[in-house]
């Protein structure tokens, strides 16, 4: 048997972390077995689905990197097939005409809560003949659920979990309008999909009760349930937006890169003994849905911040430039030339070992492309304001005669400095960086004045002493 598993997001906003977890989980499950990951997008809620929800659904996995093989299935095209599946169904006997108006389904249900009971519908109409069927009220479609014994789903995630078919009532196919509900399409469409692992959360277990009944009344093959537990916040509180319940281009947006969140995303739930780092090859020959665990796993900004360090700093440099210059290019309001893209990849490998975020990144690379003057913030003022600008501008003296303008002969110049002047490194080095930098936080200083040159270095030290 081949693996087919699917990803079936409903377009009515972005593809937020968990669904983005779901699809990972359904991508690696596909790829361990040999099989195929499949997507569906759920639209048939036309009032809430969009298309530049849609659009954000599949940018998303495109940009975190999970491809589907196939077209897209889009499930408002197949409606058809959903209502020749009714048709099927109500000429075995399978399913019903209900004539319950709205007003009258209100009415059952307040009444069932009056009494203490459980709201769900009564099946009045199941047995009814067709000579009482009022010729003025357009009915809906119920399936005739079971309702003696049990539904038993082996799940792989959470285990045997048993309802008593008592408990489920006769749910709608086909609305008055002649529209699907969402519980016939999905099972039409994992059937004719050949869908047969559905991994999913866990808050669509209940769903799975009624809809294994309708696969079997439609003679379609039982699939195997793996129902994964819910991300929660770091607190352990359900997760909301302050906990980072955002859409994957959030995370982009904010600086992440792909890889990272896909590491991060596996680990949530999932382990290999205690790999923290797992490349894409060793996920997908590690992976096996079995393995997940029930109890929710904790969402924390932070851990993923320092795992997408790790991310940076093995990064090509030339993929880093790709994704830092147009943020430069932004903050500055102005393409680079190609003298400040050459100091700025000169100072790349300096400056990624630092950076948690590509945000991170282009914000600490940008003295080395700003425009002269440099701004100066605070800290880099004081620094000038006080004994450092007398000491900028011995430096700055000595320096205009310097010959070899590398780190180590500026390192070494700088201690030759100091011991001449009588002053500790840190208080020689500390006025060039708030000059060459703008901030006292930068690489190594004499890295930097390699990386911008002789000439545009000692234009920053004049700049300085001169306002």
């Amino acid at each position: 048997m081949t693996v087919v598993t699917r990803f079936a997001p409903s377009p009515t906003g972005y593809l937020h972390i968990g669904g983005a977890r779901t699809a990972l989980f359904n991508y690696l499950y596909a790829k361990h077995t040999g099989g195929k990951f499949l997507l569906r997008v759920e639209d048939t809620d036309r009032a809430r689905s969009t298309q530049g929800a849609i659009d954000a659904i599949l940018e998303g996995l495109k940009w975190i990197g999970l491809p589907w093989d196939d077209e897209v299935v889009f499930q408002t095209s197949r409606a058809d097939k959903h209502r020749a599946a009714v048709d099927r169904l109500l000429a075995a006997g399978k399913a019903y005409y209900c004539y319950c108006t709205p007003e009258e389904l209100t009415a059952m249900r307040e009444d069932q809560k009056a009494r203490g009971l459980s709201v769900r519908y009564d099946g009045r109409w199941r047995d009814r003949d067709a000579k009482d069927f009022p010729p003025d009220i357009k009915p809906s479609v119920r399936f005739k659920a079971p309702q003696d014994g049990e539904t038993v789903i082996e799940d792989l995630v959470q285990g045997p979990v048993t309802v008593s078919n008592a408990q489920l009532d006769d749910m709608v196919l086909l609305r008055s309008d002649g529209s699907p509900t969402y519980m016939l399409s999905v099972v039409v469409d994992d059937i004719d999909m050949g869908i047969t692992h559905i991994i999913r959360g866990d808050d669509h277990l209940n769903n799975a009760f009624r809809q294994i009944q309708l696969i079997h009344a439609l003679g379609g093959e039982t699939p195997v349930y793996a129902h994964i537990p819910l991300i929660h916040g770091a607190d352990g509180a359900k997760m909301s937006k302050r906990h980072g319940a955002l859409g994957v281009e959030a995370y982009r947006d904010m600086g992440f890169l792909p890889e990272a969140l896909r590491n991060y995303l596996l680990r949530l739930g999932w382990g290999h003994g205690d790999d923290e780092i797992i490349s894409d090859s060793q996920a997908i020959e590690w992976f096996d849905i079995k393995d997940v665990g029930r109890a929710p796993s904790r969402f924390d900004v932070d851990k993923l911040t320092n795992l997408n360090g790790h991310y940076i700093r093995e990064t090509t440099d030339k993929r880093l430039t790709e994704l830092t210059i147009p943020l430069l290019e932004k903050k500055l309001g102005k393409s680079l030339n190609a003298e400040e893209v050459a100091r700025f990849t000169g100072g790349l490998p300096g400056l990624k070992t630092r950076a948690k975020t590509i945000n991170d990144l282009s914000e600490s690379a940008l003295f080395y492309v700003h425009p002269r003057p440099l701004p100066m913030d605070d800290k880099a003022r004081k620094v000038l304001a006080d004994d450092g600008g007398e000491i900028l501008q011995a430096a700055t003296e000595a320096l205009d005669k310097a010959a070899d303008w590398t780190a180590d002969g500026l390192d070494a110049w700088a201690r030759d400095f100091a011991d001449q002047t009588g002053l500790k490194l840190g208080k020689v080095a500390q006025p060039l960086r708030a000059a060459l930098c703008g901030s006292t936080i930068s690489p190594s200083i004499f890295e930097v004045m390699e990386v911008l040159g002789k000439e545009e270095s000692l234009a920053r030290f004049k700049d300085v002493l001169a306002s």
